[in-house]
Parts: structure tokens; sequence; C-alpha cells
């Protein structure tokens, strides 16, 4: 399986710890209050070595998201948004501390999703405070306190940001002006609400228009064309951003009930064995060949193109991955489309960009806000 879905379920991933490991999306375990960041083959051997590394001070922005999110809106949504908000280089040089009535409301594996892909913002790390939430996923895991339990908490406690804690920038967003949200370019920054329109040069800024015609060039999108209706070829559902139980549950609930379209190849990779056996007995890997899946074995899979999985020539995926770049997934010419898994359940039953709110109203499932 994946170490950033791993370490969380064994309980290694703690409050209070600096965590280092060798791969980006280090800044997962953030979401427990803990200061994480991936690093480089040099730095691994200088960890191992001494305990130690040098790095300059980070700035600190504080990203706050309130309110609800509407129906069919998920973590993935919310961090996508930020990124386009802020831009894949608005977080260098900074950490970022998600806070929020939103993010106080999420699970822990939607704060997971959230830290995930502060580094596709340019941040160093992501960090979420830790709480009650923290503390009950936690609880009687393996590797987590047992004996001395209170102390731990009463520590955890102590390190939180406090009411009068100093930042160097302050962001709010309303959740409610988020939507399922879809990359149509080249970076997780280009990325639009599925009621919106690839944008035209015109409404971009200019000093992006130069990656905008790139990206046209690439995606072979038109500017001014709705996002949703784009025909896809591929739909992946898992990595370390969104292969967790909550992702696939929630996939399987958009999933049940129909097929997978024609000439449309669909799979599903649980992002540890130990998610895999408890999808298992929920009866998932069932619900999710029936429709036409295919249920694979843990780990990385087509998030960078791994083993056979592979984009064949320009062929369109329909990712719930974090990265979009040109050739991520295995194809000097393949196009990827970032967005929630149950957005890519959607795509593979419909054959194409679709609002997973509709594939839900139309089965009379109700859309959950996750």
């Amino acid at each position: 399986g994946i170490v950033h879905v791993i370490a969380p379920e064994m309980g290694l991933t703690q409050p209070g710890m600096t965590i280092a490991c060798g791969d980006s999306h280090t800044s997962t375990h953030g979401a427990f209050g803990a200061i994480a960041f991936g690093i480089g083959t040099s730095q691994v051997r200088d960890v191992l070595a001494s305990q130690t590394l040098s790095l300059a001070k980070l700035k600190v922005r504080r990203i706050e998201v309130n309110g609800g999110l509407r129906p069919g809106v998920y973590a993935k949504d919310v961090i996508l948004h930020i990124i386009r908000q802020l831009g894949v280089k608005g977080g260098v040089g900074y950490a970022y501390e998600y806070a929020g009535s939103t993010i106080e409301a999420m699970s822990m594996e939607e704060r997971m999703t959230i830290c995930n892909m502060s580094i596709e913002g340019g941040a160093r790390c992501g960090y979420v405070n830790p709480d009650q939430v923290t503390y009950d996923y936690l609880k009687g895991r393996q590797f987590a306190p047992s004996a001395d339990w209170e102390a731990a908490v009463a520590w955890w406690n102590s390190i939180r940001s406090g009411p009068d804690a100093q930042y160097d920038d302050v962001v709010v967003i309303d959740a409610a002006d988020i939507s399922p949200t879809v990359t149509w370019g080249i970076t997780p920054g280009q990325g639009i609400g599925i009621d919106e329109a690839v944008p035209t040069l015109e409404e971009v800024p200019d000093s992006e228009r130069a990656l905008t015609e790139e990206a046209y060039r690439y995606m072979a999108l038109t500017p001014g064309h709705p996002i949703k209706g784009t025909k896809v070829d591929v739909c992946f559902i898992g990595s370390c951003t969104n292969g967790r139980l909550s992702d696939l549950r929630e996939a399987a609930r958009v999933v049940e009930g129909h097929h997978v379209a024609p000439g449309v190849k669909a799979f599903v990779v649980p992002g540890s064995e130990q998610v895999k056996q408890q999808a298992e007995a929920e009866g998932l890997d069932r619900l999710f060949e029936a429709a036409g899946f295919e249920w694979r074995e843990a780990g990385c899979s087509m998030c960078l193109a791994m083993n056979p999985d592979k984009l064949k020539g320009n062929q369109i995926s329909a990712s719930s991955s974090n990265r979009n770049f040109k050739g991520r997934q295995g194809s000097a010419s393949g196009r990827t489309l970032l967005m929630s898994p149950a957005m890519v359940a959607a795509a593979a039953v419909q054959g194409a960009v679709t609002d997973v709110r509709e594939v839900l109203n139309s089965a009379g499932v109700a859309a959950l806000s996750s």
C-alpha cells in the first residue's frame, strides 16, 4: 500500500511530530497536526544519518473555509478550489494551515485529502489543528499511545494554534462558492466548476496566458466549451489523495445500479491492504465489479503510471489522483482530468465528464457533501 495511507491507519502519524519522507505528498500527515513534508534522496540520507535537516523558516498562511459544503461537493473539490484561487505557485515559501468550520466538520480522511495536495499549491506542508476528531481517529490504533493516552491528548491540545496566533497571510473562503471541480489543463491550478467552460485566453491573467495556450495545445480542448460532456477513455479511483475507505464508499454510492459506459476502462485501487480488506468486507469489490470496474491490489497504480497502469496515446483519464502534468499517467500525449472519486465514478458510467449530482439524483440517491 501507500505510506500516506498506511502510516495514519496504523497510528504512526501523530500530532506534534515532524515527519519527513521521500515523497512530496508527505504533506498528507499534516492533517493530524504534524509538520510533514517531502524530501529528496540526499536529504533522506541526511535524516537517517543525523535526524536533522537544514530548512529556511517558512511563512504561514491560514486558509479558512467556512460554512456547509453543497451536496456533491467533497474535500477534493475544496482543495482544487483553493489551488485554483491561490495558484500552483501561491504557496511557495509557505506552510498552509487549514481552518474554519468546514475543515473542523471534516473527517480525518477528508482532512488528509486537503493536506495531501498542499504541495500542488506550492506550499511546503499543510496542517490542521488536532482536535477531538483527530483523537477519536487515533485512539486504539496499533502505534497510538495507550497507557498514557490522557497525557498525550493534553500535550496535543497544548500545541494547537491559539486564537491570538499571528499569520503572514489569511485567506477566507465561503464553502458555498465551491462546486464539483474538474481540472481542464496541465496543472492542478487549471480547474473549473462542473458548470463552467474552459476559460478563453481573455479570461486569464496576462501572466498565465503562455501556460494557458500550452494547455490548449496539449489537452486539445476548445476554449469557451463546457467541460461537462468531455468524453473520457479511462477512469481511475485511488491514490494517496483519494484511495481511502470513505472515498471508495462514496464512489460505490454513485456506481450502484449503473454500469461502466461502453469503451471506457475503469478500475479501483485501494490505498492499502487494510482499506482493501475493509472494502471487501462491505462488499464494495463485488459492487464495483458488477458495474464493470476492475478491482485491483493496493498501491499507487495510475497516479504515476506504475507497472502496466498507463494511458495510451492521447487518451483522456478521469482521475482521483493529484497531478495532471504532461505525461504523468504514462503516455507522452495522455491527458488527465482531476476530480473527486464520486465524480470519477459518474464519468465512468456516463462515458464523459458529468455532474455527480445528476447521476445520484437519477438513481434517487441524495448527493452528500463530504
